[in-house]
């Protein structure tokens, strides 16, 4: 199980990257204009809540850009915290699930099949040759001058254009 951990972190940097400017940058442009509206509703309307006034002071401060700072100025700070908790814990579940479904479905996920990765550190050559013989994977080669048993299957398509 922790190796699918450690595989998704790995392969997800970016995305992980990508998720946490994301998340700042809408919590500027977006969580800051609801919180800014919200409060300001509730200290005019004495805590009836409008929907078409709120829509229309949101959209109006969403392209403003000035609401991050009139949010605590004027002393919204705890509206706007409760807004961030909540939108956080919404954008952050979604990147979870996100993260979790590019999670590796087993153990030897995107590895080559195939290959000479089977071996480290040259052990191969004790079988297999470097230069010359029949070509088997890149710098692995099946020597012809070899005694025993130097069948090959190949296994694959036979392009043909």
């Amino acid at each position: 199980m922790g190796y699918k951990v450690k595989k998704t972190l790995k392969d997800n940097k970016i995305s992980i990257i990508v998720i946490i400017i994301l998340w700042i940058i809408l919590s500027i442009v977006f969580v800051a204009p609801v919180a800014y509206s919200i409060g300001k509703l509730n200290a005019t309307n004495g805590g009836a809540f409008n929907f078409g006034e709120f829509f229309t002071m949101t959209f109006s401060e969403i392209s403003t850009f000035s609401s991050i700072g009139r949010v605590f100025s004027e002393g919204y700070g705890g509206t706007f915290g409760q807004c961030l908790l909540y939108f956080s814990i919404l954008f952050f579940i979604c990147a979870f699930i996100g993260l979790w479904k590019s999670k590796p479905k087993h153990q030897y996920t995107d590895i080559e099949h195939g290959s000479s990765d089977w071996s480290e550190g040259g052990e191969q050559y004790a079988v297999l040759n470097k230069h010359k013989g029949i070509i088997l994977a890149q710098d692995n080669y099946l020597p012809v001058d070899k005694r025993g048993n130097v069948n090959v299957l190949v296994v694959g398509r036979f392009w043909l254009w």
